[in-house]
């Protein structure tokens, strides 16, 4: 009888420039740890958490209320009359509030860890909707494109009504460059950088950031690197939120001139991330993102990643 269970889940980067809520893409850059544990101890506490403990050192809420994980834990303990007690051991990787889905890293490798331990056989799309639940601790509401990259690994498709998640292999030649801005970010960042973009659009900026995204899938789908990058431009959501990131300007600009195929926000931000090929000079391109941040004297880390395959499960 398996006791407990262990999953290490991968960063990701949402929207892709114009897939606002839609787009998702594992990134190999970083992941988050989670251990799942049935326990008989006496969970005890007045709150209406009897049940679930987290144990952790890392710098995250304790209480699972206000935890990513426990949210996660709590709703699928709930929903699948789980009466067994769980500690929830949590190892952060991925940087939280950098727009690199620390939340969702945390939110998939625990749905994804309680659905082992448990041994409920729950379809994709029935995980990523509990993971989603998770994303409600950092960002006030449920949102998918991140939860869903990080559970199925690769580039993601979310359709909400009804709810389907589509997953396609990335070009095996797709490298991105991710700028990380050395800044402190506040707490709740993602809410806050939701809260500036516009609640109504012109007709003729949809139409260009849908054409957009219809490209970045048709370039999933035919493995061109070159026609993703060249769609990677959004109108609505980055213009919005780019005043939020000192340098922004300057950075993508640089990387373009640099090589870069396409430039954008990762997910909220701060980080910038670049569309790249293996066959191109990387350093340059990360370099030149550095001088952009440097310009506003911020430093920043550069790193050169992979889509990733997904997360890893030991039981």
């Amino acid at each position: 009888m398996v006791t407990n269970v262990k999953v290490r889940a991968p960063s990701s980067t949402a929207n892709l420039g114009p897939g606002f809520d839609v787009f998702g893409l594992a990134l190999d850059a970083f992941y988050d740890e989670i251990t799942l544990s049935k326990t008989n101890k006496s969970i005890t506490t007045n709150r209406p958490w009897h049940g679930v403990r987290i144990l952790t050192t890392d710098d995250v809420p304790k209480d699972p209320q206000q935890n990513t994980a426990g949210l996660v834990v709590k709703a699928m303990k709930q929903k699948f009359k789980i009466k067994s007690g769980i500690e929830i051991r949590i190892k952060k990787g991925v940087p939280a509030g950098f727009g690199m889905g620390s939340s969702a890293a945390s939110a998939a490798a625990a749905a994804l860890a309680f659905n082992k331990l448990f041994n409920l056989k729950l379809d994709s799309n029935t995980l990523i909707k509990c993971a989603g639940i998770g994303e409600k601790a950092s960002a006030g509401t449920i949102h998918y494109d991140n939860v869903a990259a990080s559970l199925l690994g690769g580039f993601v498709v979310v359709k909400t009504k009804p709810f389907e998640v589509v997953r396609l292999e990335p070009p095996k030649n797709l490298v991105l460059c991710l700028a990380v801005p050395q800044l402190k970010v506040p707490k709740k960042k993602t809410k806050i950088s939701r809260a500036v973009i516009p609640k109504t659009v012109k007709l003729s900026d949809l139409t260009v950031n849908l054409s957009n995204a219809a490209n970045i899938v048709s370039g999933f789908l035919l493995k061109d690197s070159d026609l993703i990058g060249r769609s990677i431009q959004d109108v609505i959501v980055e213009p919005a939120r780019k005043h939020l990131i000192p340098g922004f300007s300057k950075v993508k600009n640089n990387a373009l001139n640099a090589g870069a195929l396409g430039v954008t926000i990762s997910g909220a931000g701060p980080s910038v991330i670049a569309f790249c090929k293996k066959s191109q000079n990387l350093k340059k391109i990360g370099k030149s993102m550095e001088k952009g941040f440097s310009s506003v004297k911020v430093g920043c880390d550069i790193i050169i990643c992979k889509p990733s395959a997904g997360p890893k499960i030991r039981a």
